[in-house]
This record gives C-alpha cells, sequence and structure tokens, in this order.
C-alpha cells in the first residue's frame, strides 16, 4: 500500500481533497487553527481520507523531556486528533538536538511512553544525526523513523514514512529525474505500508507527478 500526500495544505483543502487521500497537518506544529476549521476538515474530507499531525515544536524544543510544556502539548495533540479522527502523531526534532548519549535516552523515554496514546508514531530525527542510527533507535521502541528517501536510501522495515524536504531545502522543487528515482525506489522496496509526504515549496505539483509516476 502507497500512500502520497503533503506536509499541509498548499492549494484550498476542497482542492486538495480531490487530488490526495492523505495530509499531514502542519498547523498543529505552529499555531493551532480552531476547532471550527479542524472540524470543518474532517466533514469536507472524502471517505477514507487519513490525517496525520506534525506534533507541537514546543516537544522538541523541550528536548522530549517530561515536564508541564509537553504534557500540555501533547494533551493539545490528543483533542485535536479526536476532532480529526486521527491517530497519527509525527514527531520532528529541531536540528538543534544533538546526537548524544543524553538526548537519545531523552527521545526513546518519549517515544516509549508516546507510543501508547498513537495507533502510529513516527520520529524525524535532525539532519545532523546518522539516519541509519536514528532508525535503529525507532526500531527498538517500535515506532517508525521518517527520513528522505533520496538522501539516505530506503529503509528495511514493513512500515515507512518518508518525508520529501526538496533536493536543496524547502524552496526548491524536485525535477523529473528525481521523480522517476524516487519512483523506481518506491517499486521495488518492499514495504508493506510506506507513505510519501512532500514537503517543500512545490509539493502539490512534485507529490502530483510521484503520483502520476507510481500510476497512483
Amino acid at each position: 500500500m502507497i500512500t502520497v500526500g503533503c506536509a499541509g495544505f498548499p492549494v484550498p483543502a476542497t482542492r486538495y481533497f480531490k487530488e490526495f487521500l492523505f495530509v499531514e497537518i502542519q498547523e498543529t506544529h505552529h499555531a493551532l487553527p480552531g476547532m471550527g476549521t479542524i472540524r470543518r476538515w474532517r466533514r469536507e474530507a472524502p471517505n477514507g481520507f487519513v490525517f496525520a499531525m506534525l506534533a507541537p515544536r514546543e516537544i522538541g524544543q523541550e528536548g522530549f523531556r517530561e515536564g508541564k510544556v509537553v504534557e500540555t502539548a501533547l494533551k493539545t495533540l490528543l483533542e485535536v486528533g479526536k476532532e480529526l479522527e486521527s491517530k497519527i502523531a509525527v514527531f520532528a526534532s529541531p536540528p538543534e538536538l544533538v546526537s548524544n548519549r543524553a538526548n537519545k535516552a531523552a527521545v526513546k523515554e518519549f517515544l516509549q511512553g508516546v507510543r501508547k496514546k498513537f495507533d502510529r508514531v513516527i520520529w524525524e530525527a535532525p539532519t545532523t544525526w546518522d539516519a541509519d542510527d536514528a532508525a535503529a533507535l525507532a526500531a527498538e521502541v517500535k515506532v517508525i523513523a521518517a527520513r528522505d528517501p533520496l538522501a539516505h536510501g530506503m529503509i528495511d522495515a514493513p512500515v515507512a514514512y518518508y518525508r520529501l524536504p526538496g533536493p536543496a531545502g524547502h524552496k526548491s522543487r524536485y525535477e523529473d529525474p528525481a521523480i522517476e528515482k524516487l519512483a523506481a525506489l518506491a517499486k521495488e522496496a518492499k514495504h508493506k505500508d510506506a507513505t510519501y509526504v512532500f514537503t517543500n515549496v512545490d509539493m502539490f505539483a512534485d507529490a502530483k507527478r510521484f503520483k502520476k509516476a507510481m500510476k497512483l
């Protein structure tokens, strides 16, 4: 099973719903939209549409360590998840989270705890961490490690979650050879379930091109 979508709504939600059956909500990472907006998304989404939620950034900023800030952020995320009927949470690490023993231990403990609250937990390590080390840490606590398949290759796991940040950062777009390479990798992969989320500025067009290359 292959799922394709974008990080947030790059076009009006009603138009987006006609193209994709998945979105990774970004508003949950920054400033929350009103519950009215959240309910409208759920109401307007077609049958079978899946929402994932990017967790509040405060969690990563606190170094994934227990405390009032993290507790409040998780409570908010669970409330939004209830409204969206979403049980998928994506935890992105801030770039400044250094790859050391203390931070790895904190991340592991946090992910172990949060795994009980959601059906699917995805964790994205900072780009400065070794991608395979991050994947091993995630596997240890039975969560999914998000990674860029074009930069770090595919992951050897039944369930995969790939985030595509652009070939040269958020403001870059994927040229045809990159989309073709991604499609070739996706077709060869042995996953039972794989999600591909485009997070760059041209995400809507790039995700549509990838869908076309995959004949989805």
